[in-house]
């Protein structure tokens, strides 16, 4: 439902003057007043959005999706930079921190005004300001080049979606120039462990947002989409009323497992393979294809890793793309498509695809798979496998990690598309002499519920 707040911008409290009073107003102001309030975040801004009060080293904004978020730290940044000489952006990739936080509807360059755009370099990884300022770009997929940097404020934008939190721990370390180092941090709020640090460090002041609260500036298809997607779910509550969520105790994922064991740095394998669980339509409310990268490591019994989560909402020629180049750049050893709703559509699409003018695909090693089991069943073993310790994620994967500990096979026997793939990947790597997998009783116990 609709937020209760009586939180309103002074744009929102004029809306609600009588048309008379509004006219009158209006009357009185000149042309360029008019065109100034374009820009004017004081005008747009509801008060929870503005820059707070007092001792804070981070500024947490933790909020569902349609809030505002980007808008937020554009907006923190461009009023930074006018006292500030340096002002660091943290995107959580480097696609993510130009098309989001810089050229985004909501990003740097659509909220300045002419004479206070900044000029930006991407050969250079800076934006550079009017008025001298800079803007050093980097990106938490690369968490070395933050490494011995400094700056006196920074933008970091999603935080919950970062793969290696050793990209935090290195922009903390180089916050410490000026009089008042400061971070605005905004970020859909993802149970991640580093999301829960942050969020529990007495120098963090946080600011909780809903969907509803900017219902106001959002388009209706977009509400509509947000609600018939996840109104009414657990990940509602985490992607609409800006929830931090604990596990779900009925999943047969557990996040506290998958951090665990979790590590930065990739071992020797003996085998990696591609795996997709397809979409064959393309469209707005099509599914995602999940494609999940995935090897098998040299120890006895054998250990698992996940390299890589590649899903995304695409044509069956886009994802057969994305698909193919996985293979040739982790020089995988098979690719796996579930086939039980696109039939031979996977491999006859891998097979046409293009890179570069060549036809890449047509040499691929390939097995298609089809689920003659239900969902719970197939996933049972993986995720015994997990609770094996067996499981290791290299860095984090946020979106795949939410499907993982949402799901709940008692509940909804239609599993996500991300796990899917993660679990035919699995279970042809775990094909390995190492023996049979055994599920624990705590596992079974979970599975009997």
């Amino acid at each position: 439902m609709p937020s209760s707040s009586t939180e309103a911008s002074r744009a929102d409290l004029f809306k609600l003057l009588p048309v008379e009073e509004r006219r009158r107003r209006l009357d009185a102001m000149t042309d360029e007043d008019v065109a100034a309030l374009e820009f004017d975040w004081g005008w747009w801004a509801r008060p929870s959005q503005m820059v707070p009060a007092g001792d804070w080293v981070t500024w947490l904004a933790m909020a569902g999706r349609g809030w505002g978020k980007t808008r937020v730290g554009a907006e923190t940044t461009r009023l930074w930079v006018q006292d500030f000489p340096l002002v660091s952006l943290v995107g959580a990739t480097a696609d993510d921190a130009r098309d989001i936080m810089i050229e985004g509807e909501s990003g740097i360059l659509q909220i300045c005004p002419k004479d206070e755009r900044p000029l930006y370099l991407p050969s250079k990884r800076r934006l550079e300001w009017p008025n001298g300022a800079k803007s050093l770009i980097f990106t938490a997929d690369e968490p070395e080049r933050l490494r011995g940097k400094q700056h006196m404020k920074v933008w970091a934008d999603e935080l919950g979606a970062w793969r290696y939190a050793e990209a935090w721990a290195q922009l903390s370390l180089g916050l410490r120039l000026g009089k008042k180092p400061q971070a605005i941090v905004t970020t859909t709020p993802r149970p991640t462990a580093l999301v829960k640090e942050l969020k529990a460090d007495p120098t963090t002041l946080v600011t909780k947002g809903r969907t509803y609260d900017n219902a106001g500036n959002l388009a209706p298809v977009f509400l509509k989409k947000i609600i018939t997607k996840y109104e009414g779910t657990r990940l509602g509550r985490q992607e609409i009323d800006a929830e931090l969520l604990e596990d779900n105790p009925g999943a047969l994922w557990q996040r506290r497992n998958i951090d665990a064991n979790r590590i930065a740095k990739l071992p020797q394998l003996r085998r990696i393979v591609v795996a997709a669980d397809p979409a064959v339509t393309a469209n707005a409310t099509s599914d995602e294809t999940g494609i999940i990268v995935a090897g098998l490591g040299m120890e006895s019994p054998a250990h698992f890793y996940i390299l890589d989560d590649l899903s995304l909402s695409a044509s069956p020629d886009a994802w057969a793309r994305v698909l193919v180049q996985a293979y040739l750049t982790q020089k995988a050893d098979r690719i796996i498509g579930e086939v039980n709703n696109g039939g031979d559509l996977v491999e006859t699409i891998i097979r046409h695809v293009e890179l570069d003018g060549k036809r890449v695909g047509l040499n691929a090693s390939y097995k298609a798979v089809h689920a003659s089991r239900g969902k719970a069943i197939r996933a049972e073993p993986i995720s015994a496998l997990y609770e094996q310790n067996r499981v290791h994620h290299v860095g984090a994967f946020p979106i795949l990690e939410d499907q993982l500990c949402d799901w709940d096979p008692a509940v909804s026997t239609d599993s996500p598309d991300r796990l899917d793939a993660l679990v035919w990947a699995l279970t042809e790597l775990s094909g390995d002499p190492a023996g049979p997998i055994k599920i624990s009783t705590g596992l079974l116990a979970r599975m009997r519920r």
